[in-house]
């Protein structure tokens, strides 16, 4: 297929055009630097340093034999966003261009706007290009299990049947999100499901959990080939966060009583999840729906999994519960289903304490990188 990546620098989307062009696919990626920027000017850099996205596109070229095109701009500006699709006219979309952060979206109302504005119009625009120039185009866009929020009955894939008063309907399940970027995520699959309904979109919504790691068959060990590896409280999923906390002696940052539980899966199933969607596309005119995860845990017990790995690896791991800084549930029920994508041939890679050691060997590398007072800033949701 042709496939166009938006968001192609970033932490999953860089890993994904490296993935789909090994697998045969015709990889072009957009990008506009939004994360490096944002990251930059909040003193939130990555471990180690990550090359352009140019260099990046050469580096893997000269490893791998394969091509990947480049434009760099904002898709939340139609007019990018129109010549990226009329010269590409892609069969399939791939759409990671968000503003990714919960924590930055809570930071402040220049940040708030920038979520709102970035994320919400650059979604608008992705429909808009597909309708215009590529209307039997397949969109797979990243959502979040973030969507649902922590409801007190199990959570469905995507959808609910409903029965009320002697009459039952199919709808949405019902979502709450538990910050304004998670809420913008909300408004991309109700964006999205208009234009289904009403232009015979082709989409697939994954609902993905945390990632974790850095290591894909096509990086290897070459570290020039690594996506982003953040470890700040802004832009570092939390398995990433507690590792580096662990090598660098500091006290593990569990929030509040650490009940909090969610879905969690290895970077390489999210490429594997979002190749299979791409393998099966969405008819015309329907939204499928996946929850993206493999498997789920509490904070709690991902702290307790990090400090034993740590002192296996001679390092002095403690936890420390801190007051939560997010409005959340800290003790809730949570059982997502998660079939759909195993259907598909979804073979997962578990967080094992072989995976967690080697992630921790790789930041061991870079102890000397690793900038303590931006481990943790408590931006607080209220």
């Amino acid at each position: 297929m042709n496939i166009l990546i938006l968001g192609g620098d970033g932490y999953l989307g860089w890993p994904t055009a490296m993935h789909l062009s090994a697998s045969g696919h015709e990889v072009t990626v957009v990008d506009n630097y939004l994360r490096r920027n944002i990251c930059r000017e909040e003193n939130s850099e990555a471990l180690y340093p990550v090359p352009n996205l140019r260099k990046r596109v050469d580096l893997w070229q000269a490893r791998s034999g394969y091509a990947v095109r480049t434009f760099f701009g904002d898709l939340a500006d139609w007019d990018f966003a129109a010549e990226v699709f009329d010269k590409t006219r892609p069969d399939a979309v791939v759409h990671y261009a968000e503003q990714p952060s919960a924590p930055y979206s809570m930071l402040s109302r220049r940040a708030a706007s920038l979520t709102l504005n970035n994320n919400l119009q650059t979604t608008a625009n992705v429909i808009f290009a597909v309708r215009e120039f590529c209307p039997s185009a397949h969109i797979v866009k990243l959502g979040t299990m973030g969507e649902y929020g922590t409801p007190n009955i199990d959570i469905e894939e995507g959808w609910l049947e409903v029965e009320h008063k002697g009459r039952s309907h199919k709808f949405l399940y019902p979502r709450q999100a538990s910050s304004l970027y998670h809420t913008t995520k909300i408004m991309d699959t109700d964006l999205l499901w208009f234009y289904v309904r009403t232009w015979d979109l082709r989409v697939t919504d994954l609902m993905q959990g945390p990632v974790y790691g850095v290591f894909t068959d096509e990086t290897g060990e070459d570290e020039s080939l690594f996506p982003f590896f953040n470890y700040d409280e802004l832009f570092g999923t939390v398995v990433n966060r507690f590792a580096v906390q662990a090598v660098a002696g500091f006290p593990l940052t569990v929030y509040g009583k650490g009940g909090q539980t969610r879905g969690y899966l290895n970077i390489r199933d999210t490429l594997n999840c979002v190749r299979l969607a791409l393998e099966n596309p969405a008819e015309k005119g329907m939204l499928n729906i996946y929850n993206q995860l493999t498997e789920t845990f509490s904070v709690n017990q991902l702290a307790d999994m990090v400090q034993r790995v740590g002192k296996s690896l001679g390092l002095d791991v403690t936890i420390n519960s801190v007051e939560n800084p997010r409005k959340e549930l800290e003790e809730h029920y949570y059982n997502p289903a998660h079939t759909g994508l195993l259907d598909l041939g979804l073979e997962p890679n578990f967080m094992t304490d072989e995976v967690l050691a080697q992630l921790m060997e790789l930041i061991l590398k870079h102890r000397d990188r690793i900038d303590h007072d931006v481990i943790f800033r408590g931006v607080k949701w209220a």
